[in-house]
């Protein structure tokens, strides 16, 4: 079977790379080891679509994602529970260190909006006309309007029929065994059940937690390590919180559901070798509710009703995810290492990749994800038996 493009991994970024190229007439294969939306991807509640206090060099992503999102259930035709709340970065203290508090405000609304992200500061005062049950140790926050959410596993499996209709191939339960290198290239990636799928054009690792492991077999170490986020979703009797919540120094995130809140930030569950799955820790499900006690007290009473920490994510050592071309291959790209903050860029990532795969050049705005930051000029390219555990 051959396709131009051959594509590892059926998580948001896989269906939505196979769409944005099928949609352009490309002949494009999905393989995926599980099915679509099983991993990082899919899951309880749902994900943050979020600018505020994001990365310098993800801000750029983000000002083009923002149109993507307001059109995308239009695009897929379907309902992928996108609302645009706005979002409130809390803050409680003068200085956090060097990098945060009351006085950073000013300095971070100036710069997220020069690089096309509406950003206000907000007083106490301010802060409690968006939400009144803010604790009073709540002194000022970063608001930006154009942030909101959307439910992870409904965009995903969106993007993935979507992009069926328009012509890209699924394979679910596919698990790639080896990359067939035939020089500079790779000609064909071969799967456990025997198969072999002839890349044409390039073959795109998005794999999420499986990408380190083919990097390494193309002898290309990643600085990449995985964890177990733990999200949670808590009852309340009354409505807690109404926007995007995010904080300056406490692990906590939270966002309104229907009758429920749901409640991040940091905290991580264990990996459970002998079911291949993650399950929670019981202390971090506490601290964790006890963050947002703190800082909405109306949550008191508030019973768990579910935590999620089933599955994997990668990160990489600059907390940036790593999105080019191999070095020691020319038609293998990658991205990876996402650091539980890559579903809000997803839609115009995958549309730059999709750019940069039918088209000459990687784009300007993917370039301070590109694998060489992490490597002095002159240096050879390390080997895989260097690549973390």
């Amino acid at each position: 079977m051959r396709y131009k493009f051959v594509i590892v991994g059926a998580g948001v970024y896989g269906c939505a790379l196979a769409f944005y190229l099928a949609r352009r007439g490309e002949q494009v294969v999905v393989l995926e080891s599980a099915e679509v939306a099983s991993g990082a991807s899919g899951g309880l509640g749902k994900r943050g679509v979020r600018a505020n206090r994001r990365a310098a060099a993800e801000l750029p992503l983000m000002r083009l994602a923002y149109p993507l999102w307001e059109r995308l259930a239009d695009d897929l035709g379907a309902d992928i529970g996108y609302e645009r709340t706005g979002g409130l970065n809390l803050v409680e203290q003068e200085v956090t260190g060097t990098t945060g508090g009351l006085a950073s405000l000013r300095a971070r609304a100036w710069h997220q909006r020069e690089l096309g992200i509406p950003t206000e500061v907000l007083d106490r005062d301010q802060v409690r006309e968006y939400e009144p049950g803010a604790a009073e140790t709540v002194h000022g926050a970063l608001w930006c309007p154009l942030d909101g959410m959307a439910d992870h596993t409904a965009t995903t499996r969106a993007f993935a029929t979507a992009a069926m209709a328009a012509g890209a191939v699924f394979e679910e339960h596919t698990e790639v065994a080896q990359l067939i290198r035939d020089g500079a290239r790779v000609s064909a990636v071969e799967t456990a059940d025997g198969r072999r799928f002839e890349a044409g054009e390039a073959v795109v690792l998005l794999n999420n937690t499986g990408v380190a492991d083919l990097a390494a077999t193309l002898d290309v170490q990643l600085p990449l390590w995985w964890l177990i986020p733990q999200a949670m979703t808590v009852k309340t009797a009354n409505p807690i919180c109404g926007h995007l919540l995010g904080h300056d120094h406490r692990a906590l995130s939270m966002k309104p559901l229907d009758g429920s809140v749901m409640i991040s930030g940091g905290w991580r569950g264990r990996w459970n070798p002998e079911t291949r799955r993650g399950e929670p820790v019981q202390q971090n499900v506490e601290r964790n509710l006890a963050e947002a006690r703190t800082v909405f007290p109306a949550l008191g009473d508030a019973i768990v009703e579910q935590v999620d920490t089933r599955s994997a994510e990668t990160c990489s050592v600059d907390a940036l995810p790593i999105v080019d071309v191999l070095p020691t291959v020319s038609n293998v790209l990658i991205g990876a290492g996402w650091s539980g903050h890559g579903f809000a860029i997803a839609p115009a990532v995958a549309t730059l990749i999709a750019d940069w795969l039918t088209g000459p050049t990687q784009p300007d705005t993917l370039l301070p994800l590109r694998y060489q930051r992490f490597r002095s000029p002159g240096l050879p390219v390390s080997r895989s038996h260097d690549v973390p555990r």
